[in-house]
């Protein structure tokens, strides 16, 4: 009998935690590759498939409120390995966008400044660390990036895409 309870006991407290597990996981089971950009990463391309990367370009992001490089020239159709590197004391993020929409997302982020992302069109790196973003840019034109922690932005942490046939 006790060791019926204790397996049944063993079972739940599995349960428990698997589906728990899943629960903080990412709610998107597809992969992040294959989503679709929405909102203001539509306007650019879509997320890149890491296995078809061109190139990897490194940012870095700084407490100065600064990218570098803060303009980067991209070929119509390239996927991208964003390596952003934080050098920094506190957390970045690296968003790709409009300007307009960015600006918007940007004022929901000072009045939800614990909202956490994950889409495939950003990433946020905690201080001293580097983080990876794959996007591939099947539309020319100019598009922007910025980091979209309360006050970044508006203190000019921007950037510019560029892209060419």
């Amino acid at each position: 009998m006790m060791t019926r309870i204790l397996v049944s006991s063993a079972i739940a407290v599995s349960l428990v935690f698997a589906t728990g597990a899943r629960a903080h996981d990412d709610k998107n089971p597809v992969k992040k590759e294959e989503r679709k950009a929405k909102g203001h990463a539509a306007a650019l391309g879509k997320p890149g498939d890491p296995l078809k990367v061109t190139r990897s370009v490194e940012v870095e992001m700084n407490d100065t409120m600064r990218f570098r490089p803060d303009s980067i020239q991209v070929k119509r159709g390239e996927t991208i390995r964003f390596l952003a590197r934080n050098t920094g004391k506190v957390k970045h993020e690296m968003v790709l966008g409009t300007i307009g929409e960015l600006k918007k997302h940007a004022e929901l982020m000072r009045k939800f400044p614990e909202m956490e992302h994950a889409d495939p069109n950003q990433i946020s790196v905690d201080p001293g660390m580097t983080g990876e973003l794959v996007w591939q840019f099947s539309k020319e034109g100019t598009f922007d990036f910025a980091c979209l922690v309360p006050g970044h932005f508006e203190a000019g942490m921007v950037g510019k895409v560029r892209v060419s046939r």
